[in-house]
């Protein structure tokens, strides 16, 4: 679609006259745009699309066929308080992504940032915080209060469990069950026994980071996540060495900062 055309909504399509719709938007072929919700100039909606709820749209994004977006979360405490859907800018929604709306228990809102793809069959249920240029791939799917941090890639078919956290510039492999906080800068895989194998170092000189950022940060990360002894200690230990480093000191800040607790190294890997 040209985003500089006129707003353009195709005659089967059913959209509320009390939604606010943003200049240039395109709504295709039997789509649903309900009421409450507000779409942002040059949205394109390919058909079949539902966005219902409470639900505010950025600029720029894409949904394609049979995505569904700020439908009523999965939760059986939910009874049917005003929950949002926040959605930011440039993201695109893939064949038959699902997200649902916030709950009273996680703060009533669902947010999602800038710059994100979710690929087919992905799901992003309620309440979940969703940062920016993240990828989740292929049947990915986040159970309730997931939070991803900005640049990390979900594999495609796996599944994280509610409360768990995915950090920054993460790498985590296909078909991975995440029970625990998966750490900033760190690349995972294994399936259902999953656990690190590593600095996620082909994305982080992708992001640009430097050489010297990429050896503090795998310094901190053997003796945090392959050390021995308590991790209060290593952590301690690692800030003892005055590295100096910013994102060393995010890594620190995220173990720290753990309510589910973290993954560690595989003890069959030694390569970081």
């Amino acid at each position: 679609m040209n985003k500089a055309q006129a707003t353009s909504i195709h005659p089967t399509a059913v959209v509320s006259d009390k939604a606010s719709i943003g200049k240039g938007v395109s709504i295709g072929p039997f789509c649903t745009v309900d009421e409450g919700v507000t779409l942002g100039a040059g949205c394109e909606l390919v058909s079949h699309v539902s966005i219902t709820g409470r639900t505010t749209i950025g600029k720029q994004n894409t949904f394609s066929p049979f995505s569904s977006i700020g439908g009523v979360p999965q939760d059986l405490k939910f009874h049917d308080e005003p929950s949002e859907v926040i959605i930011g800018d440039n993201n695109t929604f893939r064949e038959y992504v699902t997200v649902h709306r916030g709950t009273e228990g996680g703060g009533m809102l669902t947010k999602i940032g800038d710059n994100n793809l979710f690929q087919t069959y992905t799901h992003v249920a309620h309440d979940c915080q969703i940062g920016n240029g993240i990828v989740l791939a292929c049947s990915a799917i986040l159970a309730g209060h997931v939070e991803v941090h900005d640049g990390a890639i979900v594999g495609a078919m796996s599944a994280v469990h509610q409360f768990c956290r995915i950090g920054k510039n993460v790498m985590l492999g296909a078909t991975c069950t995440v029970l625990k906080d998966m750490p900033p800068f760190t690349i995972a895989g294994g399936g259902y026994t999953m656990s690190l194998s590593g600095l996620n170092t082909v994305g982080l000189k992708r992001k640009g980071f430097s050489n010297d950022d990429i050896r503090a940060l795998k310094t901190a990360y053997k003796m945090i996540f392959m050390g021995s002894g308590l991790l209060k200690d290593r952590l301690a230990e690692v800030e003892g060495l005055s590295l100096g480093n910013a994102y060393v000191d995010e890594l620190i800040d995220f173990v720290r900062s753990s309510e589910r607790g973290v993954m560690m190294h595989s003890k069959k890997d030694k390569d970081v």
